[in-house]
Order: C-alpha cells, then structure tokens, then sequence
C-alpha cells in the first residue's frame, strides 16, 4: 500500500507539468444542484462518514480530492492519493465492496458525477435494489442494450436475464471523463398489510444531460442487488467491485414535478 500511495504521488507531481489528461476539474456548470434549490449533498467533502461498505468484505473506498486517468497509469486504472476530500474512488484495483449509503430515501430526485477507466463497469442501485447501470459504452456501435450506460439493468431469473431496459441512446462520455446521472425514481408502494401495490419506477433518467429513461417499471430488484426486502424506504447503493470508478457531487432532494427539458 505504502509503494502504491508513493507512485501515485509521483503521478500527480508529474502532471503539474503534464496535464492534457487530468480531467478533473469543477462540477458540471448544468449541475442541478448549483441552479436549482433543495438539495441535499450525501459525501461531506472530507471523509466517508454516512456510508459503510456491505458485508463482511474489506472496504477499499477512500475519498481523495484529485483523480488521475492516464497513460502515465494505463487506460484501465484510476489513481488517488487518499486524503481528505469531496471525491471517492473504489480502491486502487477497482475491486472492492459496494459501499451503502446509511440513510433510507422514499421518492427520490438523485443527481451523481461518476468517472470510468476504460471497460470498468458500475452501477447506481435506488433503494439498493434497482440499478442505473454505469458502463464504459463509449465509442461503441452496437445497438444499446441494458448492458449499457444509463440501461435500467434487467433482473436474473433462472440464471438468465429478464427485462431491463436500454437507454434510448449511447450518451457515454470518453474514460477518464466526469460524467452524470440525474434521476428521478418514485418507490414501490405497499398497503396496510405490507403487500405491495405498486412497482417501483424510474420517472426519468438524464445521462449527460440528455433523457435516455422514461417511465420505466422495474417489478423487482436487479441483478446484483442488496439482499434485502423492497419497502418504501430504502438506501442508495454503489457498486465497487467491476473496475475503477470514482464518484463525486452526489445530492438528493425528495421527488418533485419533472420540469421538461
């Protein structure tokens, strides 16, 4: 470990000088969150407080306040130095646990920045059960499939995939690029006895600022899901174990009327 954190601080002393792809620079100017009132950051800017990894498993998350993607690492790698600060990164292989917000959410209006290695694949679970998938599509010319980013994942029934839904374009962004995701997921609904009444559903997902989600059912958890029970309030999950990935400006406001875009 002690090896690892000297070379990645090499790394970030050599792009002082070398810079054409440290793309980490400020939020997204669009960002909802800096425009419009209500919400609610979920990473302090200092440490993981308010998270915790799943499982017994060991926790490599750690926040930093810089990620490197470069030649210099390899296309396939992100770096840090662990520190104080308002990004986290999935460790230094990209093969950890999922890490698990501590609060529960109802209806729910997300917005996330997210930054891939090449082919590093992720997720974003609402309710820690229902996947905004998170893929490195860029460049692809296949038709998209749930597969891809910003698909709603299918589920696995029978060792074999059910349902998901594709994003209705490829709006994936180069690795090494910030990247995001807003939002807006209305929770299952459940009668007095418990049973539930209504699926959940994603309302609407931008991906980069464009729609690639609308009105998507999901009539249960998806594949790699937290074992747990649906219910009205649950939290929000990142996965951490299919490659490097970084996360930064996760904020959250209670559901509200989309205004068209």
């Amino acid at each position: 470990m002690r090896k690892a954190i000297l070379c990645l601080t090499a790394a970030l002393a050599a792009f002082a000088q070398h810079r054409e792809q440290f793309n980490d620079g400020d939020a997204h100017g669009d960002a909802p969150y800096l425009i419009e009132e209500g919400w609610t950051a979920l990473l302090n800017g200092h440490d993981l407080a308010g998270w915790h990894g799943l499982g017994s498993g060991q926790n490599d998350w750690f926040t930093t306040s810089g990620i490197i993607w470069d030649r210099l690492l390899g296309p396939t790698r992100l770096g840090a130095v662990p520190g104080p600060g308002d990004r986290i990164l999935n460790g230094l292989h990209g093969r950890t646990v999922n890490l698990i917000g501590d609060r529960k959410f109802g209806d729910i209006e997300l917005y996330v920045e997210f930054m891939l290695a090449q082919g590093s694949n992720s997720g974003v679970y609402l309710h820690s059960l229902y996947e905004v998938q998170i893929f490195d599509s860029w460049g692809s010319t296949e038709p998209v499939t749930s597969s891809d980013g910003g698909g709603i994942y299918h589920r696995w029934i029978d060792n074999k995939g059910v349902g998901g839904s594709a994003p209705s374009r490829n709006a994936s962004r180069r690795p090494g690029e910030w990247q995001s995701y807003h939002i807006w997921f209305r929770a299952p609904r459940f009668d007095a006895s418990g049973k539930k009444t209504e699926n959940a559903k994603f309302i609407r997902v931008v991906y980069n600022g464009l729609s690639v989600q609308n009105n998507v059912e999901v009539d249960g958890p998806t594949r790699a899901a937290n074992n747990i029970p649906e219910a009205a309030e649950n939290p929000i999950m990142l996965q951490g174990d299919h490659g490097p990935v970084a996360f930064r400006n996760i904020y959250w406001r209670p559901l509200r009327e989309i205004i068209a875009r």
